[in-house]
C-alpha cells in the first residue's frame, strides 16, 4: 500500500530499524509503549513510574507521563520550565502531564549549554520547537499508517491522534511504528494564535521541591566515600605562594590531607567544618606583586586611558572633530562604577571524582562543556572520559561562567585520587573569586543650532572590554557624528562578566547623560528620546541592532502606564530606555524624599522581548533584574585597600538591597509575535539610570558614580 507523498511524506515499506532518526541536529529516535488516553492523571509519585527513553529530549511512562529533558543549565532564571514548554507546545502533550529534568552534558545532541547572555530560550526557541513539532508529526504519520489514510486528515491533541472518523489512538500505542518510519523533512509548526501553553503562566517546575528543602542544588549533593575540600587562596590579587606550614592544620580533627595545587592549598576533611577549620590553621607565605592593586592605583591607571588620544576605535561616523569644533556647545561628563563581587547566594561547589576509567562531574555550572575540556584538558585525557551532570544554581550572575571551581575540584581530586566536594567560604569567593570589572566612560556631546550633531563615548576599563557589541547601541545611528572607543588596564584582579555584562553600568551612565542634554536643548525627557529615535527611523541604519520603532514602543507603553508627569505632590520621576541582549526596555522609577534622602517607591517597566513563553517566570525576571539592578547602583561596592585586600568579605561589610528598601515593580510586556529575546538580564541596565534620573529631579544632583549611597550625604546636604 502506498501513500500519497505530500510535505508530511510516509512510506509504508519494510520499516527499517531506526534506532535515533536526526532532522536539523536534533536527535528524534523512538522507545515508547503503551498509550496515552484522554482520562490519563498526573501521578503523585514520579518516582514509581517506569520511565523508557526515546531521545535525548523526551521518554514517556507506560502511563503515558511524559518526561521532558531541559538541556541548559538552571540559574534561576526558569529556562528549566520555559524550554520544556517550549517542546511540550509542539509535541501536544497536556502540562500537566509533563514531568521535567535536567539533562547532563551532552554535546552530541544538544546545542549551547550555556547559561550565559540570555540566550538559552531565544537560540533554542527553533531546535526546541522543531524538535516537538517534528516528533507529533511523526505520531500522526504512523497513525495514518495504521489506519491507511493520509495524515492530512489528521489531527493531533494531548497525546492522542485523531482522524476524520474520529477514531483515535495514543501516542504510546503509535511509537514503535513512528520510529520506522522516516523523518518528515517538511514540518509545520503551529501559528502563535494556537498556542495553549506558550503564553500561559506555569509555575517554576522546582517550586515545590525548593520550598521543602529537597537536594536540587549543588551544595546538597553527596556521594558515596566523598571527602570535603577547602582551599586557601593568595589573600591579595597577584600574590605568589613562596612556601607553607600545615602542621597546625593537620591537628584538627578530621583532616584528611594537605595538598598544594597551583597558587593554592587544599585542606580536604571528612567534613565541611574540618576542612574550613584545617584551611584557618595553615600559615603560608605569600609574595607580593611587582604593582600592588589597590582601588587608588587602578584609579589613576583609568584616568590615564581616559586622557590619552590611542585607543581602540569600535565605531567612527561622519566627521567628529569637525562637529565638536563648530558646535555651539559641548556638554561632557565622566561616570564610575567600582568592582562588584557576583554575590551568589549558595558559594561555589563542586564534586569531582577522577579514576582511571571516568571523570564524573557534578555541580552548578553555567558553561559545563568548557568546564569538561578545561578538566580534560587539564589530566591529559579523552572528552568521552568526562560526565559532567548539572545541578540547579543558587544564584550565578555570570561567576559561574568561568567553571574555575570546577577544575579545582577535578585537579584535587586527581591528585589525592579520591572523590572530592569542594567548597568555597563566603569569604573564599568575595576576596578570591572574579569581579564586574571596574570602568570609568567619559561621555561628550557636540551641541548646534539645538541639536546634537556629535557624540564621543570613551571607556576604560579593567581587563575586557565588549564595545565591540555595545558600539552599535543607541544613539548610534541616531547621531551623525559619533566616535566610539575603548581602553584597557590589564590587572591581576581577576574579572568575569557580571549580569548585563557591561551594559550594567553603561546604561546608567548614557542614560543619565541622556537626560542631561535634554535638559540642554530644553526639551522633556520622553520627547527628547523620542525625536532622536525618529532621525533613525527617517535614516535607517543596518548597522544598528535596535529597532527605533519597537524602543519607542516601550517607551510609550511606559508613559503611559507610570502616568509620566502626572504624579502626586512630591513624587519625582526619571526615565531610562535601553535596549540589550536583543530586547527593548523602558523604565520609569518613581521616588520620594524621605528626611531628605531619596527612597525608589515604584519602578514601571516596559519590555519588548518578543514572545513571552512563561508569563510568570517572565514577570519574576523582570522584576528580580530591576531590584538587582537599583540595589547595586546604590550599595554595591568592592575596593582594594593600600595593600590590595578586598574590602568586604562578607555581607557584614558588602550592602545588597534589603527587602525593606526594594519598589514595588510593575512589569508590561508588549504583545508580539516575534520569536523570543533576552530576558535575564535586560531590565537591569535601564534601572540604575532611571533611578540617577529621578534624583536629579527630586534634588537637582547629577550622580556620576556609583554607588549612590557614598553621595547622598553629600547631596542631602545640598539640598
Amino acid at each position: 500500500m502506498k501513500i500519497k507523498k505530500d510535505s508530511n511524506t510516509i512510506n509504508r515499506r519494510d520499516f527499517l530499524k531506526i534506532g535515533a532518526l536526526s532532522t536539523g541536529g536534533i536527535l528524534i529516535g523512538f522507545n515508547l509503549f503503551t498509550a496515552c488516553s484522554p482520562d490519563v492523571k498526573v501521578p503523585v509519585d514520579i518516582s514509581k513510574l517506569d520511565f523508557n527513553n526515546f531521545n535525548a529530549y523526551i521518554k514517556i511512562a507506560d502511563n503515558g507521563m511524559v518526561t521532558i529533558f531541559s538541556p541548559n543549565p538552571e540559574i534561576g532564571q526558569g529556562v528549566k520550565t520555559a524550554m520544556p514548554m517550549i517542546i511540550a507546545e509542539e509535541l501536544e502533550v497536556a502540562w500537566e502531564n509533563v514531568y521535567v529534568q535536567q539533562a547532563a552534558l551532552d554535546t552530541k545532541n544538544f546545542k549551547r549549554q550555556v547559561a550565559g547572555g540570555s540566550q538559552s530560550v531565544r537560540k533554542g526557541w527553533d531546535v526546541l520547537r522543531q524538535t516537538g513539532a517534528t516528533t507529533r508529526q511523526m505520531l500522526i504519520n504512523a497513525a495514518a499508517v495504521r489506519w491507511g489514510v493520509s495524515p492530512d486528515i489528521c489531527t493531533a491533541n494531548n497525546g492522542i491522534v485523531t482522524n476524520a472518523k474520529g477514531e483515535t489512538l495514543g501516542y504510546g500505542e503509535l511509537v514503535k511504528e513512528a520510529a520506522l518510519l522516516e523523518v518528515p523533512t517538511d514540518i509545520k509548526l503551529k501559528d502563535p494564535k494556537d498556542f495553549k501553553i506558550i503564553g500561559t503562566d506555569v509555575i517554576n517546575v522546582d517550586v515545590t521541591k525548593i520550598v521543602t528543602g529537597k537536594p536540587l542544588f549543588g551544595l546538597d549533593y553527596k556521594a558515596s566515600g566523598m571527602c570535603y575540600a577547602s582551599a586557601l587562596r593568595p589573600p591579595a590579587f597577584g600574590q605568589i605562594l613562596e612556601s607553607f606550614d600545615a602542621s597546625k592544620a593537620k591537628e584538627v580533627s578530621g583532616v584528611l590531607h594537605v595538598v598544594q595545587f597551583g597558587n593554592k592549598i587544599a585542606v580536604v576533611a571528612k567534613n565541611t567544618w574540618a576542612a574550613m577549620q584545617g584551611k584557618k590553621a595553615l600559615i603560608a607565605k605569600w609574595k607580593d606583586p611587582e604593582t600592588i592593586q589597590s582601588s587608588d592605583h587602578i584609579n589613576t591607571e583609568l584616568d590615564k586611558l581616559l586622557d590619552s588620544e590611542d585607543l581602540k576605535i569600535y565605531r567612527e561616523d561622519g566627521k567628529v572633530s569637525k562637529a565638536f569644533v563648530e558646535a555651539d556647545k559641548v556638554i561632557e561628563k565622566v561616570f564610575e562604577t567600582p568592582f562588584l563581587p557576583h554575590n551568589c547566594m549558595e558559594p561555589m561547589n563542586f564534586y569531582a571524582n577522577v579514576t582511571p576509567e571516568k571523570i564524573h562531574l557534578v555541580g552548578p555550572v553555567q558553561t559545563p562543556q568548557l568546564l569538561a575540556k578545561r578538566v580534560t584538558d587539564l589530566l591529559k585525557r579523552k572528552p568521552k572520559d568526562c560526565l559532567v551532570e548539572m545541578t540547579r544554581m543558587g544564584g550565578g550572575f555570570g561567576r559561574r561562567l568561568a567553571s574555575d571551581f570546577g577544575l579545582e575540584a577535578a585537579e584535587i581530586s586527581s591528585k589525592l585520587k579520591l572523590p572530592i566536594k569542594l567548597i568555597y567560604s563566603r569569604e573564599d569567593d568575595m576576596t578570591a573569586g572574579f569581579y564586574k570589572p571596574a570602568a570609568k566612560y567619559k561621555i561628550s556631546a557636540a551641541i548646534k543650532d539645538n541639536k546634537i550633531i556629535g557624540y564621543k563615548l570613551k571607556e576604560a576599563v579593567v581587563n575586557s572590554s565588549m564595545f565591540k557589541l555595545v558600539s552599535n547601541y543607541l544613539p548610534a545611528g541616531c547621531v551623525p557624528n559619533l566616535k566610539v572607543e575603548t581602553g584597557v588596564y590589564n590587572s591581576s584582579i581577576s574579572t568575569m562578566a557580571w549580569r548585563a555584562p557591561y551594559t550594567n553600568f553603561l546604561a546608567f551612565a548614557e542614560e543619565s547623560f541622556m537626560d542631561d542634554l535634554a535638559n540642554e536643548v530644553g526639551k522633556d525627557p520622553i520627547t527628547f528620546r523620542l525625536e532622536l529615535l525618529d532621525i533613525l527611523k527617517n535614516n535607517p541604519d543596518k548597522s544598528v541592532p535596535y529597532s527605533a520603532d519597537r524602543m519607542q514602543g516601550v517607551i510609550k507603553l511606559a508613559v503611559e502606564k507610570s502616568n509620566w508627569g502626572k504624579t502626586q505632590e512630591g513624587v519625582f520621576q526619571g526615565v531610562a530606555s535601553y535596549y540589550s541582549h536583543n530586547t527593548h526596555v523602558a523604565e520609569i522609577a518613581d521616588i520620594v524624599l524621605e528626611e531628605g534622602l531619596p527612597v525608589v517607591k515604584r519602578v514601571t517597566v516596559a519590555v519588548d522581548c518578543g514572545i513571552v513563553v512563561n508569563p510568570t517566570g517572565a514577570i519574576n525576571q523582570i522584576e528580580g533584574s530591576v531590584i538587582d539592578g537599583i540595589g547595586h547602583a546604590m550599595y554595591g561596592n568592592q575596593e582594594m585597600d593600600k595593600a590590595g585586600l578586598p574590602n568586604a568579605s562578607n555581607y557584614h561589610k558588602y550592602q545588597l538591597i534589603r527587602m525593606k528598601q526594594t519598589p514595588k515593580v510593575d512589569t508590561y510586556f508588549v504583545k508580539s509575535n516575534i520569536a523570543p529575546t533576552g530576558l535575564g538580564e535586560p531590565a537591569l541596565p535601564p534601572a540604575g539610570g532611571a533611578v540617577a534620573n529621578a534624583i536629579k529631579a527630586a534634588t537637582g544632583q547629577r550622580l556620576l558614580k556609583q554607588p549612590f549611597v557614598k553621595y547622598l550625604e553629600e547631596i542631602k546636604q545640598v539640598g
